[in-house]
């Protein structure tokens, strides 16, 4: 695309249909105008009686994208209206994208965030921010809450401030209070501190932020090493912290990795998995109630709200889940319940290529089965044998105490 044929794009002040006079000008030049209708009719009056075509976007962007483009292309300038900064969760990285960012003129303003933090005499170096628009699922926000304390977060018509607060409550995030700034900058303007059950059934401005802020920390700090006697478990059904140290590292999980924890007993495993898989998704599996129940508490102790429990028999529950890039399986191979029930087959199956899987095996036919397997599907794999000790009081002195020994089996997916 030649570089005559320039795309203006344009930040408006936030809430407010004013158009300066630098903008008056590029608008007087423009063969194409596009925006949201709000945009469009602010505008309208300079842009009457001209022969200029104006795009609102009011759908999907790819057309709007397509016809940017084939008027770009054929000689005509085309001027993009956008809220405040169009590079801050705006129009303008989509257009960077599709049309080159070369071909692009950027004049930025006041950004909605920038706007809001002043409204609340908020200092926002440190902020986090999530944007929900067209999302089906929560997983940035629940990542943002891990790791910041003031979070802003764009929202749209279905991801509503009361959808954003009851994510919060039912992962137990009850320690973020939250802010909903509406209309911002404009004359109906509306600033409210809810506390998050309160917005059940609430209706909200269309143009609407919401401002997250962390009250007081989790009890338990989020780290790879949690000591054993920091989770909540039953009957000592927990991966023991070298076996569960050793199992992470053969899984070698990535910042982005969505991860399945198969069998996750107490949840320990995927609980420290998320705190590596800062950008990805866990899942913790497990069929008992109790436990799953654990699981959650777990989750509200550490912080770790990037986890989701998943309660239901394998491998049927595993229907529907994003395919993963790494699997853990502590549970749900050995025994004679869960014989025949198909779980590695399924496993190996969802496994994206590339992929990690890590079995922990107590019983030496899980061990036997469970490598027979990965050899007859040619995977590139081998064994870890693990028992550490560790001290117990005896007689006034200390004495080291053996652990069950296990086997750790690691496998890579072609």
């Amino acid at each position: 695309m030649p570089r005559s044929h320039v795309i203006d794009i344009i930040g408006l002040t936030p809430g407010s249909p004013e158009i300066l006079p630098s903008v008056r000008e590029v608008l007087a030049r423009a063969d194409l105008v596009v925006g949201g209708n709000r945009l469009l009719e602010a505008a309208s009056g300079i842009l009457s009686g001209r022969p200029v075509k104006t795009l609102p976007i009011a759908g999907p962007l790819g057309p709007v994208l397509e016809d940017v483009k084939k008027a770009s292309e054929a000689g005509k300038h085309v001027v993009v209206l956008a809220d405040g900064d169009p590079l801050f969760f705006g129009i303008g990285k989509r257009l960077g994208e599709e049309l080159g960012r070369e071909n692009l003129r950027v004049t930025p303003n006041l950004s909605t965030v920038q706007l809001a933090a002043a409204r609340m005499g908020l200092p926002w170096q440190g902020m986090d921010f999530v944007s929900l628009h067209g999302r089906d699922d929560f997983a940035p926000l629940y990542a943002a809450l891990v790791r910041a304390d003031l979070i802003a977060v764009f929202t749209d018509e279905v991801n509503t401030p009361a959808e954003v607060a009851r994510g919060l409550l039912e992962r137990g995030a009850d320690c973020f209070s939250m802010t909903v700034l509406e209309n911002l900058g404009s004359s109906d303007e509306r600033i409210r501190s809810l506390p998050l059950p309160d917005t059940w059934g609430m209706d909200f401005a269309a143009l609407n932020l919401v401002v997250l802020e962390r009250q007081y920390p989790p009890e338990i700090e989020l780290t790879l090493g949690i000591p054993d006697h920091y989770y909540l478990h039953q009957k000592n059904l927990i991966t023991k912290l070298p076996v569960r140290a050793a199992g992470l590292a053969h899984l070698n999980v990535e910042p982005a990795s969505t991860i399945w924890d198969l069998g996750a007993g107490c949840g320990a495993v995927s609980i420290e998995a998320s705190h590596l898989a800062r950008r990805g998704r866990v899942f913790a599996v497990e069929r008992h109630k109790t436990r799953a129940a654990m699981i959650r508490e777990n989750i509200r102790r550490t912080g770790a709200w990037l986890v989701d429990t998943v309660l239901g028999s394998m491998p049927d529950c595993l229907e529907g889940l994003p395919e993963p890039d790494r699997i853990f399986v502590g549970g749900g191979l050995g025994g004679e319940s869960n014989r025949d029930t198909g779980l590695l087959d399924v496993a190996c199956e969802k496994l994206k290529p590339r992929g990690h899987m890590v079995v922990h095996c107590i019983l030496l036919d899980t061990l036997q089965s469970a490598r027979e397997h990965f050899k007859k599907l040619g995977w590139h794999f081998g064994v870890t044998q693990l028992q550490a000790s560790a001290t117990d009081s005896l007689a006034g002195d200390f004495r080291f105490k053996a652990q069950n020994p296990v086997f750790i089996l690691w496998a890579e997916k072609p």
